[in-house]
């Protein structure tokens, strides 16, 4: 049991970047390479929060301050190329990386930080007669509650609507009166801010290292090609997918977790290359 919930907890962070990440290529069509050092901002930001307010203060303010980031990078940096080669993307986004891990290491240097667990978050209790850490429940309690979230945001509400259409017929929306340029920044600050969460959502599980952006990074593009590119619910089965698959290695096969991962990747793309949840409409 402790294990399936370590697998759940894992699946339910790499949901919170993997989310994000989605959101940003339904929207944007733009493949984020930067979302892992927004992630990591936010896991250091995390940490000087509730170093003087608290770590619920920490995880209030570090989405919002991510999303006002992102607001920047839409504006300033990537409004600018939407109609450019995807190649002027990638050397943007890849170019954000560098000023981002910059300015951590000149902030807060080179060495590793981490977040104390909140006193009732610690320690663990007994679920079907086994032990499960209070925390990871707790992980999986948020992702659980930020994926419904967007699941009704997009399907259901009306501003899911409004994201929809201008994904999918943005000439459309604007002659409509949208205005499809504050959707597109307002996308972008959303996902910015998923990755804030995540990033202070790790910090009492993970060390927060300058590497923790690239690490995590990979296994959140695997859960996005699994799924389906600009997919939210493809994300969820994805990240719960690469999730388990590396608790139970980690559990049974500790020196295989990488190949496993990597085998569930090329399985999929050989049986499903188009993801398993791809649709027509992006965002669905």
């Amino acid at each position: 049991m402790s294990t399936f919930v370590i697998g759940l907890s894992i699946g339910m962070l790499l949901f919170l970047l993997a989310a994000g990440l989605t959101l940003i290529f339904g929207m944007l069509r733009i493949i984020n390479f930067a979302h892992g050092a927004l992630y990591m901002l936010g896991a250091y930001l995390a940490f000087q929060i509730a170093l003087w307010l608290g770590f619920w203060w920490a995880l209030a303010l570090v989405p919002v301050l991510l999303a006002l980031v992102g607001v920047l990078i839409e504006r300033l940096t990537l409004r600018p190329i939407y109609k450019a080669p995807h190649e002027f993307q990638l050397l943007i986004t890849f170019g954000l990386i560098l000023v981002l891990e910059e300015v951590v290491r000149a902030t807060w240097g080179l060495s590793g930080k981490s977040i104390a667990v909140p006193g009732w978050l610690s320690g663990s209790v007994s679920l079907f007669d086994t032990d499960v850490s209070r925390y990871r429940l707790f992980v999986i309690f948020v992702g659980l509650l930020t994926m419904a979230v967007l699941l009704l945001g997009i399907e259901r509400s009306r501003i899911g609507l409004v994201i929809r259409s201008c994904s999918t017929h943005p000439l459309m929306a604007a002659t409509l009166g949208v205005r499809v340029d504050h959707v597109r920044t307002a996308v972008f600050a959303v996902g910015a801010a998923l990755a804030g969460l995540g990033g202070a959502m790790a910090g009492p599980m993970l060390p927060i290292q300058l590497q923790m952006g690239g690490t995590i990074i990979l296994d959140c593009f695997i859960v996005v090609i699994i799924g389906g590119l600009g997919n939210i619910r493809g994300a969820v089965v994805g990240a719960l997918l690469i999730g388990m698959t590396r608790a139970f290695g980690q559990q049974y096969l500790p020196d295989w977790i990488d190949t496993l991962t990597y085998a569930v990747l090329i399985a999929t793309l050989l049986l499903r290359p188009q993801g398993l949840f791809s649709k027509k409409e992006r965002l669905a």
